[in-house]
């Protein structure tokens, strides 16, 4: 294998950002991330919240994704901090009831804000940086529910398929600045979001660690090896 071709980027020195990580899925990335030896710029509503990560290689930043100036303000400390950037994940989300005969149009435009509007404006925040890196990487949080409509609220699903065509428009737009993007889409969770559901018991739910799994995975593979889709199933789909 030649010299400039490795068969996986080094963690290292390499920086990402990564929204919503005070618990459930982004937690686990962040933890899984941190151990791989990234430096990390961590996105929160209330970083203060957030232990665990107080050492040199960890910035912990207020990020609001409901808030359009948050994206920009949260980046610019992230270069200030590290003076590179070299990934970035949008996990941050939200889901709510919104049906075609029921809801509040109120909660259509929150998922909309939170799932597809917020990862935007951080793409398009954090482009010059990854731009630079030569090998950045972009890695968006989606669902299962962005491929296939299966049970659950349809102003959720709509948000996750607007989200699906957010990462198919940045993974072609940017291919040739050397960034790929990636979409992790996977179906029931164990986490505070699927509680309650009657989906799956908790143990048979895919744990938020293997989705980390599945991040660090993408975020270390070269720019000759990127994978577009990775989705996740608990349960046995006959087209997923």
């Amino acid at each position: 294998m030649a010299e400039n071709s490795p068969s996986r980027l080094p963690a290292e020195g390499r920086v990402v950002m990564l929204s919503g990580a005070n618990r459930g899925i982004g937690a686990a990335i962040a933890r899984r991330l941190h151990e791989d030896g990234y430096s990390l710029s961590l996105g929160l509503r209330q970083p203060a919240a957030l232990s665990g990560f107080d050492d040199d290689r960890c910035l912990c930043h207020h990020f609001d994704a409901m808030d359009a100036e948050s994206p920009a303000a949260w980046v610019a400390a992230t270069m200030d901090r590290f003076g590179r950037l070299d990934g970035l994940v949008n996990n941050a989300g939200i889901g709510e009831p919104f049906g075609f005969e029921d809801g509040d149009e109120a909660a259509f435009d929150r998922m909309l804000e939170v799932n597809v509007k917020a990862p935007y404006r951080l793409i398009q925040a954090a482009l010059p940086g990854l731009r630079a890196a030569g090998s950045g990487r972009i890695v968006n949080i989606t669902s299962l529910a962005g491929i296939r409509y299966k049970r659950g609220s349809p102003g959720y699903v709509i948000s996750k398929f607007a989200a699906m065509g957010l990462t198919s428009a940045a993974r072609a737009l940017l291919w040739q600045d050397g960034i790929r993007v990636t979409a992790v889409a996977p179906g029931p969770v164990n986490t505070d979001m699927m509680r309650g559901s009657d989906a799956l018991p908790s143990e048979d739910m895919t744990q938020p660690g293997s989705i980390a799994d599945v991040v660090a995975m993408v975020l270390a593979l070269p720019n000759t090896a990127s994978v577009s889709l990775v989705p996740i199933n608990a349960l046995w789909e006959p087209m997923v």
